[in-house]
C-alpha cells in the first residue's frame, strides 16, 4: 500500500497541472464562444441546422463553428483598432461613444468601464508592477501586495502623508482581495517578479520563489603603515 501510494503520488503530481491547464482553456473558450457564437447568426440562412449545431437547431454549434467566430472575433477587433488609429476612424468612435453616454444605465456602465480602461492602459502603466509587503490587517501580520497607483490629490492632502494604493489579494483566488491605502514609509519593496508573487498566492504560500540577496559590496581598505622602529 505506501509503494502503491507513492506512485499515485508521483503520478497526480505530473497528471493534475497538465488537466487543470487544459480544464481552463476549455472553461475559457466555452465562456468566449458564448458570445462570440452570435456572430455567425448568417450561417443558419446559409447551411442546414446539422452542419452548424450538434443537438438540433437550438442546440450548441459545433467546435470549429465557435473557432471560426472567436477568429471573426479578433479580427473585428484588429479591424476596429486600425480604424481608431486614423481621423475618419476616430470620428466614427467618438460619434458611437457619444451615443453611449446620452442612453440612460447604460451611460453610467460605459462611462465607468471606460475610465477603468483608460486607467489600466494609459496613465496607470506602473500599476501591477511592484510586488509589496505591507501589514494587514493589523500591524505584525504581513501579506503580498500590488503597487496599483501613488497620485492621490485628496488622500495625500487629507492623510498629511505620501499615501500609495495596494491591491492585495485573496488565495487562491487572486482576482478578488482587498484596496488599502497606506503611507509610502510602511510599504516594504520586494524583488519577486508580479508572476512569482501570484504562484505564491495561489499556491497558498507553498511555492516560494528563490531569494539570493545581493552580497554585500567589499570596502577595500589599505593595510596599516609599518612603523620603523628608531
Amino acid at each position: 500500500m505506501p509503494h502503491w501510494r507513492a506512485n499515485f503520488v508521483a503520478g497526480l503530481a505530473v497528471v493534475l497541472p497538465a488537466v487543470v491547464s487544459i480544464a481552463i482553456v476549455v472553461w475559457l473558450f466555452g465562456s468566449v464562444a458564448n458570445i462570440t457564437d452570435t456572430l455567425l447568426f448568417f450561417l443558419k440562412y446559409v447551411l442546414d441546422p446539422e452542419y452548424i449545431y450538434v443537438d438540433g437547431r437550438s442546440g450548441q454549434m459545433f467546435w470549429y463553428w465557435s473557432l471560426a467566430a472567436l477568429l471573426l472575433a479578433v479580427a473585428l477587433v484588429w479591424l476596429v483598432g486600425l480604424a481608431a488609429r486614423h481621423y475618419l476612424g476616430k470620428q466614427l468612435i467618438q460619434f458611437g461613444e457619444n451615443l453611449f453616454l446620452q442612453v440612460p444605465l447604460i451611460n453610467k456602465v460605459y462611462g465607468a468601464i471606460k475610465q477603468i480602461n483608460e486607467a489600466f492602459a494609459t496613465s496607470k502603466k506602473s500599476a501591477f508592477k511592484t510586488v509589496v509587503l505591507v501589514q494587514f490587517p493589523r500591524p505584525g501580520i504581513y501579506c503580498l501586495g500590488f503597487i496599483t497607483g501613488e497620485q492621490h490629490d485628496e488622500v495625500q492632502f487629507k492623510t498629511r502623508e505620501h499615501v500609495v494604493c495596494v491591491f492585495v489579494p485573496t488565495t487562491p483566488n487572486p482576482t478578488t482581495g482587498f484596496l488599502i491605502l497606506v503611507p509610502d514609509h510602511e510599504v516594504i519593496r520586494m524583488d519577486m517578479s508580479v508572476p512569482d508573487a501570484i504562484k505564491f498566492i495561489i499556491s497558498l504560500g507553498t511555492v516560494s520563489p528563490e531569494y539570493r540577496p545581493a552580497a554585500p559590496v567589499a570596502v577595500f581598505s589599505p593595510p596599516p603603515a609599518s612603523v620603523t622602529p628608531p
